[in-house]
């Protein structure tokens, strides 16, 4: 019997869009997408607040927790 394919955890980072309340939300290329929250001092990402550093990290690697838990949606629920 084969095991079922779990999708690598790396991902690329294709772009940025805000929820309702205003986070910003990483798009990956594996369709998944994930909140960037700058929330100090619980959360420090302070880069996500600036266009052009947001802009630098287009293309990047981006570990995504989605893929690695071997969700096939963003409910984390199993493939």
């Amino acid at each position: 019997m084969e095991s079922p394919k779990v999708p690598s955890p790396h991902s690329i980072i294709t772009g940025f869009v805000q929820d309702e309340d205003g986070h910003w939300v990483v798009e990956l290329s594996c369709g998944h997408t994930q909140h960037l929250r700058h929330d100090p001092p619980w959360q420090s990402r302070s880069w996500v607040l600036d266009p052009a550093q947001r802009q630098a990290t287009i293309g990047q690697s981006f570990h995504c927790g989605w893929c690695a838990s071997g969700s096939d949606n963003d409910n984390l629920g199993p493939p």
